[in-house]
């Protein structure tokens, strides 16, 4: 009989992840990752979008005119 083969979604995320985006990893002193974490939850984003956005706003108000 052969085996059926079962669709591994986790698979599926991180290769789709792999290819459609970088990682960076940060590094934050003990304690404020908590603090990021409550602030993002209090904005109703997750961390990873809240950090994205406050990139994305720094560099749009730091770009030379």
């Amino acid at each position: 009989m052969a085996e059926e083969k079962k669709f591994n979604k986790t698979k599926y995320q991180n290769e789709f992840i792999a290819k459609a985006y970088d990682r960076i990893n940060l590094t934050v002193p003990k304690g404020k990752k908590d603090i990021i974490k409550d602030y993002a939850a209090g904005k109703g984003e997750s961390v990873n979008s809240f950090l994205n956005r406050a990139i994305d706003e720094a560099m749009e108000r730091d770009k030379p005119t």
